[in-house]
């Protein structure tokens, strides 16, 4: 047995040996590594590599257990075992490994004992995949999921409590809002004053509030609000037409997990007992629900670890309290704080550039990025005439990089608002630029997918009114909208299920005539979930989809359209393959329907699809590309009007400024405009705040004058509606055609005097044409198709194949050869 002294050097060395594994991680990660006792506060900075660290993190706990962060030492140990220890820490011996680890293990966690948390299905697979390249299988038993999954995973278990069943249905946003239509309609409100989605943001604040229907009723009519008390009358009778079906929204999966640690001492404890560790990323982003379950979990070894950036919190508007995250040290007394400020992913001109801006804000801990990456190129700052030209500006930045030998897919454009993309959209067919919008429609969105997932919604839980109501007859059964109506009414009547209804129909004289029809249904449903017993999900829904005659519906219509929605329904079987192939659990049709409800579009995005991204800024938060546009950065749209004279929401707005510019690794753009059309009216807007915020050191201006300055004869002249041909970057400008790439020859086209506009001459290209495109090198013109003042042009190019362009978009980048 070791004396003190000895003890000491024993754990001084036990902790070298282990940091030794770590030595790819610079010293604050490594130090966050090596820290596994008591609650942990890990400040991570933009590309800061928070990732790896709760990878290695996850990995010392399951290896060496509190090895690293102990004075305990274990009473077999022999001043022989510390003399080995502090050898092998001066020269490690790769024969002896075996060894040393035996005397670094104190106490390793047990992968079920771990809960790694995050916030989408994207981060928690990436999480899952790189802990079993390090871990083996053995990573597979962790808990790495994001709040909802996990949350589900525990009411399967124990929602029997709160008067639910485990089979319960999950409704995404639209089912929501579709209830509480209905609702609205048979409150006979008008639903201009009491919009759908006006009320579930009520309800969802109140659910974060940990306040049910009748509670908030209550407070609602002491308050004597009379607009508040309807709103509330709404939710009592959503949360119960909810309950009826045995069904939850996204908030209701958090909000009954809480009650049910809460209420439950045994569940409670029960889940404070298994988990062990605790880790929470993206902590700056949660609000009082998921803090309060992140409490309840680690409220038995206060093991907890959140990782987060406050100066990345940008989800205020959906409840998100960056007070989490601020006052975490007050939270947990004796909490260690570690900040993580070397930054992998971007240059030093972009870093210094987003340093600056989010430094004016107020409400922050405080760091400041660092990185070893060269300067870079300076931060692009261009100001357009109006929206077609800003569109333009970046359509030609991208085919010059493309033409460099950039792949379409490192680019990305962000805005503040899904509005905005459409001349950025424009810009981009009419010049063969290949794109994605995240956020448009999803694969789940669409009504085919819809309507199949709602039969298995059915199958799995025939209570599911809203589902039921969806399907019942579609395809068409003869069972009209009167039928469905007085079997509702008699629902609603007599407290029970429309399924109820539909099943035992002869029993209501009203019913009597399509009482059949009815029968006929619900005997397929019955024989459907007979099947789910006897085969294989995929066997099963190719079934459903024989059974139901939905398949045969689209087949008979002959159009394409049908022909692509037929072939959506059949891809909906990828989806359940992929299930099957990742699922942890015992294989389900529940799982498979938990899965896809808390699917979301950003998870759906492939970075190794060759096309440029568009998206919202608050998409992009977690994503990174090479080269980044943030157009519309105008006060009033960025930032946005309703943050102009409120500080915390202007706050917010800079630091989702920051998060824009921090998604760029090495070239950035920030565009303007001086004027610019947006829900169907024109106007002047000045430069945001933010693009003044960067230091001139940093940034490159560009375009009408810098950030819409005009000189000073100019301010007394009325502005121009005449577009300025203008020459951007690489050489060539849209107001005439470029040279053939690589040639070095010069633009054959003429300065135009300051201020006079000019008109490009019509091109004169043929079908027939040898042409050399800037981009996509040289092609022939198969069609030309005349469109009003343009025409279309079909031309095979010899690397990239055929292309369908605008002739007028390019005609500036091409000519004859």
């Amino acid at each position: 047995m070791l004396n003190r002294e000895e003890q000491l050097r024993f754990c001084a060395a036990r902790r070298q040996a282990i940091a030794l594994e770590f030595q790819n991680l610079n010293d604050q990660q490594r130090q966050a590594a090596l820290c596994t006792e008591g609650p942990l506060l890990l400040l991570a900075g933009a590309g800061s590599g928070k990732t790896t660290v709760l990878i290695h993190r996850i990995a010392n706990l399951m290896k060496y257990g509190r090895g690293s962060d102990s004075d305990q030492v274990p009473d077999w140990v022999t001043p022989e075992d510390l003399a080995f220890l502090e050898g092998y820490v001066r020269a490690p011996d790769p024969a002896r490994k075996a060894e040393q680890e035996r005397l670094c293990r104190l106490d390793p966690a047990v992968p079920w004992s771990i809960i790694a948390i995050t916030f989408t299905n994207k981060a928690a697979g990436e999480l899952k995949e790189r802990l079993e390249r390090m871990l083996g299988p053995a990573a597979n038993d962790i808990w790495a999921s994001t709040f909802h999954s996990a949350c589900v995973r525990i009411l399967r278990r124990d929602i029997d409590r709160l008067g639910f069943s485990s089979s319960f249905t999950i409704y995404d946003t639209a089912d929501s809002e579709r209830v509480i239509k209905d609702i609205v309609k048979d409150f006979n409100l008008d639903e201009k004053t009491f919009a759908p989605k006006t009320i579930l943001g009520y309800i969802s604040r109140a659910k974060d509030a940990m306040k049910l229907g009748k509670a908030y009723l209550a407070e609602c009519e002491k308050a004597g609000d009379f607009r508040l008390v309807r709103i509330a009358r709404v939710y009592a009778e959503y949360e119960r037409r909810l309950r009826e079906a045995n069904a939850l929204d996204f908030d209701d999966i958090i909000l009954h997990t809480v009650r049910l640690l809460r209420d439950f001492d045994d569940v409670r404890e029960y889940y404070q007992k298994k988990f062990r560790y605790v880790l929470i990323d993206e902590y700056q982003d949660t609000n009082n629900l998921q803090y309060q379950l992140a409490s309840a979990l680690a409220g038995g070894y206060r093991n907890i670890c959140v990782v987060g950036d406050d100066d990345q919190s940008i989800y205020r508007f959906r409840g998100a309290t960056i007070e989490n995250i601020l006052s975490f040290e007050s939270q947990y007394k004796g909490a260690r704080v570690i900040r993580l400020e070397q930054n992998y992913r971007s240059t030093r001109n972009i870093l210094e550039a987003s340093n600056a801006v989010i430094r004016n804000n107020e409400g922050r801990k405080g760091k400041r990025l660092w990185t070893e990456h060269e300067d870079g190129e300076k931060v692009q700052c261009y100001t357009a005439m109006n929206e077609h030209d800003e569109a333009q500006y970046v359509a030609a930045q991208i085919l010059s990089d493309y033409s460099a030998g950039r792949g379409w897919r490192d680019h990305a454009v962000l805005y503040r608002m899904n509005a905005q993309s459409n001349q950025i959209e424009q810009a981009f067919k009419r010049n063969g630029i290949p794109y994605r919008i995240i956020g448009g429609i999803r694969f789940f969105d669409r009504a085919e997918v819809k309507d199949m997932l709602a039969y298995l919604c059915v199958v799995n839980n025939p209570g599911d009114d809203l589902r039921l109501q969806r399907i019942i007859n579609n395809p068409p059964r003869g069972i009209g909208a009167t039928t469905i109506e007085r079997a509702q009414s008699i629902a609603r009547t007599e407290g029970r299920s429309l399924w109820d209804v539909v099943s035992h129909a002869k029993q209501w004289p009203e019913l009597q005539k399509a009482a059949p029809k009815l029968a006929q249904f619900a005997e397929l449903i019955e024989g459907l979930r007979g099947l789910t017993g006897e085969l294989e999900l995929p066997a099963f829904y190719e079934e459903l989809v024989q059974r139901t005659g939905y398949a045969a519906m689209l087949e008979q219509k002959h159009t394409v359209e049908d022909r692509t929605r037929l072939e959506n329904v059949h891809e909906l079987l990828s989806s359940i393959q992929n299930y099957l192939d990742n699922t942890e659990e015992e294989p389900s049709l529940a799982g498979f329907l938990d899965e896809i409800a808390l699917y979301t579009d950003l998870d759906n995005h492939d970075p190794n699809e060759d096309c440029v991204v568009m998206m919202t800024m608050h998409s992009a938060k977690g994503l990174e590309f090479p080269v980044v546009f943030v157009v519309g950065v105008e006060e009033g749209i960025f930032p946005g009007i309703r943050a102009i004279g409120e500080p915390a929401e202007m706050e917010e707005e800079r630091r989702l400024c920051y998060v824009a510019m921090t998604r760029a690794k090495e070239k950035l753009y920030m565009t303007c405009a001086c004027q610019r059309m947006l829900f169907g009216r024109t106007n002047s807007n000045r430069p945001s705040r933010f693009l003044g915020e960067i230091p001139p050191e940093q940034v490159e201006k560009s375009g009408r004058l810098p950030y819409g300055e005009r000189s000073e004869g100019e301010r007394e002249k009325p502005a121009r509606r005449t577009p300025v041909r203008r020459t951007y970057d690489r050489g060539f400008s849209l107001g005439g055609s470029a040279p053939a790439a690589g040639s070095g020859a010069a633009p054959d086209w003429k300065s135009p005097a300051a201020g006079a506009p000019q008109k490009a001459a019509a091109p004169a290209f043929r079908m027939g044409d040898s042409v050399q495109h800037k981009a996509f090198g040289r092609g022939l013109i198969t069609k030309v198709t005349p469109m009003g003042g343009d025409a279309l042009v079909e031309i095979a190019f010899d690397s990239v194949g055929t292309k369908r362009l605008m002739l007028k978009s390019a005609a500036q980048y091409m000519q004859k050869v």
